[in-house]
């Protein structure tokens, strides 16, 4: 086994469930060709190939095991091999009569006869999937090749009942081999912080990580009510600055009231000011605040009309203004107060609308003696599950592995199963039907390399025979 088994540097995919190999799958990609020469080509493939394909296996055995026969079937119709001999397939050959292969129909069959490629070279490595420890690997029974080596040396692996305590056994169709379900849940489950706690490491770090984001979302929960809070104050200060649009409001109030030689100007610009907070639909003034700023209006009116003309005392006319500006400014400062309780009041409401709409639902909640009874059968009815869930999953310190019993982490992105294997996860068994074949469109020799780095791996090893 190389030291550095997991490579950041150059992607190198292993059969294994770790974060490694997923980020090296997620890089890799087919050596690029334009500046090496052709054996310089074949040997990279051969070595990420290999990298891959069950490494623990020396080179000198795998050459020996190496064959140029790719196996690969062709899917036929028996219906159709039984009306003909197969003459009609060589009927018009070379005469220009066939049509392209690519769009022949087949009228008998009622379907066009699309003749896929077959992968054969991604079949390179099919022998290694006779190995023992390679079909323990892709049941799902060890979470790496090296695992299920050493699931087999240590004896806890079955052949046909009897145990064998040799990885490299060649499979043949119809056997069955068997691993113990205790190892099987210690090699795939999640792995213990401590051997007197059943807590796991993935546990711990999920805790963290909802710690962390429950933080996180308290932050932004703070961060939204200060951005609430100051857009709240932003609109005010809008509508309060909304009234000096136009040029004489700006003129008015740039002017101390001391310096005020016309007193219609003051008083335009308070009627204009509670016009605009009337008018103003993005407030939702209660009914006394809307009474109080129209009477406020109705009597700003009337002392523009008792206004008279220029000769009159201004000292007068400035009391007047001044107690004006007073009185609309208590009307401002009572205007978030009612906003705020006509908000707490409407989600009061809508609380109740969905209480009442919940009951209406739940026509035994609607009768009080029946509340009682509903509530227990619930409680009893999430018990029971919980019961069951323990049962079927314990909580128990004594294992090897973290109990309650999970996954191993990663184990998603490589849970499939090949074509040639029946497994049953209950008794932790498997049978090795036949031998894999390549057919048209699919291979069953699973891999994660292109078809190109297959083809060059292949003339390598075709060359060293």
């Amino acid at each position: 086994m190389p030291r550095k088994f997991h490579g950041l540097k150059k992607p190198k995919v292993r059969q294994d469930w770790s974060k490694e190999t997923l980020y090296n799958l997620s890089r890799l990609v087919t050596p690029p060709a334009s500046r090496k020469t052709f054996f310089q080509q074949k040997w990279l493939a051969k070595s990420m190939t290999r990298a891959y394909h069950n490494p623990y296996v020396r080179e000198g055995q795998w050459t020996r095991m190496f064959d140029r026969r790719l196996p690969a079937v062709v899917s036929m119709n028996h219906q159709y091999l039984a009306r003909h001999d197969g003459s009609e397939q060589a009927s018009g050959r070379g005469s220009g009569v066939e049509e392209s292969p690519m769009a022949r129909f087949d009228g008998e069959r009622g379907q066009e006869n699309r003749i896929d490629k077959t992968p054969y070279m991604h079949m390179t490595y099919h022998p290694l999937e006779r190995r023992l420890d390679t079909a323990i690997w892709r049941a799902l029974f060890a979470s790496s090749v090296k695992q299920a080596r050493q699931l087999v040396v240590h004896g806890w692996v079955k052949v046909n009942g009897k145990k064998m305590i040799y990885p490299g056994y060649q499979l043949n169709p119809g056997d069955m081999f068997q691993v113990d379900p205790e190892r099987v849940m210690y090699a795939t489950g999640a792995r213990k912080r401590k051997k007197t706690s059943p807590v796991s490491d993935q546990d711990l770090r999920a805790e963290r990580e909802a710690d962390e984001q429950g933080s996180r979302v308290a932050k932004s929960r703070e961060e939204q009510e200060l951005e609430e809070q100051s857009e709240v104050e932003d609109e005010e200060s809008e509508a309060g600055a909304a009234t000096l649009e136009s040029d004489e409001e700006l003129e008015v109030m740039g002017t101390k009231p001391e310096d005020e030689q016309d007193a219609k100007k003051a008083m335009k610009n308070l009627l204009a000011r509670a016009k605009r907070i009337l008018e103003d639909s993005k407030r939702k003034l209660s009914g006394k605040r809307l009474q109080e700023l129209r009477a406020f209006t109705q009597s700003l009116r009337k002392t523009m009309s008792k206004h008279g003309s220029k000769t009159e005392s201004s000292q007068a006319d400035e009391g007047s203004i001044e107690d004006l500006e007073v009185a609309l400014a208590e009307i401002m400062t009572k205007i978030p107060e009612d906003s705020a309780s006509t908000e707490a009041t409407s989600t009061q409401q809508a609380k109740a609308s969905a209480d009442a709409i919940n009951k209406s639902a739940n026509p035994q909640m609607q009768d009080p003696e029946k509340t009682d009874e509903y509530v227990a059968r619930k409680d009893a009815e999430l018990l029971h599950a919980a019961l069951e869930r323990a049962r079927a999953n314990p909580v128990d310190p004594t294992k090897p592995y973290a109990t309650p019993w999970k996954p191993r982490e990663f184990m998603s992105a490589f849970a499939f199963i090949p074509r040639y294997l029946e497994v049953n996860q209950n008794i932790c068994s498997a049978v090795y039907l036949r031998h894999p074949v390549a057919r048209p469109g699919l291979a069953e020799v699973p891999t994660p390399f292109h078809s190109e780095t297959m083809a060059l791996a292949f003339n390598w090893y075709l060359r060293r025979r």
